[in-house]
């Protein structure tokens, strides 16, 4: 008999279009974010877009401005009406509008990007999911470090959602907003190969590009950076913001998407004071270009000197473990 070896593998495209969304969601609506996020991803497939990535936090809210109530060793009820209602407005994998999101990808055929607020259990974490064109969840990022009053409604991920993703596209991660501060959660996705580097953030400020041509260069990768466009008219009309935010037209997040070469070329953006969907033509022959020069871990390390160890153990809380009795038979 002659047996045949069948292997599976990528077959990667060296070219694509990708397109990064500047818009806002729903806010505290789930299933109206959802909608918005299947018109905005039409958008950018009808334009050729195969790799789409959406904003931190888009489904259904960064809760910029809010302090739900919470003071040094008291907390209001007002803040905790507050809390239940972006608790219900995140997203549950086992719900409708999760399955929706899957076949949004589906439908479009495209690599889908979006941050998310995941509910699990009584706890929320600012999430980033990756969709398969065919709509499949190909893994998830959960923040790992939120950041200053973020703690008071996120939860901490850990080392078991860092992933790099093989994809037909490349390989694909992602590092959320200041977490992209962290060198060694950096060095940590450049050592799994990462190509397209996925930074959605809620930092509009004119410093954030620095950062993500810095980590274009450093990790000679492709950058693709979603922040917000946030009108007061987006958000309900209780949401507590300060007073001179009051104002409809009144911008909460000003943006400043772009897409950065692994060169520190700005391929695209940065875009402001607007809602708009960015594109770029990627050729990941320019990652390969950009490490004849550059590899940070590979000809450019001292592995002699330094080292890094991550912990990719998921830490859980509670772990069941089932015992037989010596003379219960095993089925």
């Amino acid at each position: 008999m002659t047996h045949i070896n069948i292997y599976f593998f990528w077959v990667i495209k060296m070219s694509f279009k990708a397109a990064i969304i500047q818009d806002s969601p729903v806010v505290f609506d789930l299933t109206a974010t959802v909608d918005k996020v299947d018109k905005l991803t039409s958008r950018s497939s009808s334009m050729g877009s195969q790799l789409v990535v959406f904003p931190e936090a888009f489904i259904s809210a960064y809760p910029k401005g809010l302090d739900f109530g919470a003071r040094v060793g008291q907390r209001s009820d007002k803040g905790r009406e507050d809390f239940k209602r972006y608790y219900k407005s995140s997203l549950d994998f086992k719900s409708e509008e999760y399955s929706r999101l899957l076949n949004i990808a589906k439908k479009y055929k495209v690599l889908l990007v979006i941050g998310v607020i995941e509910r699990d259990g009584g706890t929320l974490y600012c999430t980033v999911l990756f969709i398969s064109k065919t709509g499949k969840l190909l893994g998830k990022h959960r923040k790992i470090m939120p950041t200053a009053m973020e703690r008071l409604v996120w939860g901490f991920g850990d080392g078991s959602t860092m992933p790099v993703i093989n994809t037909e596209l490349g390989k694909l991660g992602s590092v959320i907003c200041w977490e992209n501060y962290m060198p060694m959660m950096r060095m940590g996705m450049y050592s799994k190969g990462v190509e397209l580097y996925c930074a959605p953030t809620a930092d509009d400020r004119e410093t954030w590009m620095s950062t993500v041509q810095h980590i274009a260069l450093e990790g000679r990768c492709f950058v693709f950076s979603a922040c917000q466009y946030l009108e007061r008219k987006d958000c309900p009309q209780d949401y507590a913001i300060d007073d001179n935010k009051k104002d409809p037209k009144s911008v909460i997040m000003n943006g400043g998407s772009c897409i950065i070469s692994p060169l520190g070329e700005i391929l695209a953006g940065p875009t402001r004071n607007k809602r708009e969907i960015i594109y770029a033509n990627i050729d990941l022959n320019e990652i390969i270009k950009g490490k004849y020069d550059f590899d940070a871990v590979g000809h450019y390390a001292r592995p002699d000197i330094f080292e890094l160890n991550i912990n990719e153990k998921s830490n859980n809380s509670v772990t069941l473990q089932k015992y037989i009795k010596k003379n219960e038979k095993k089925t």
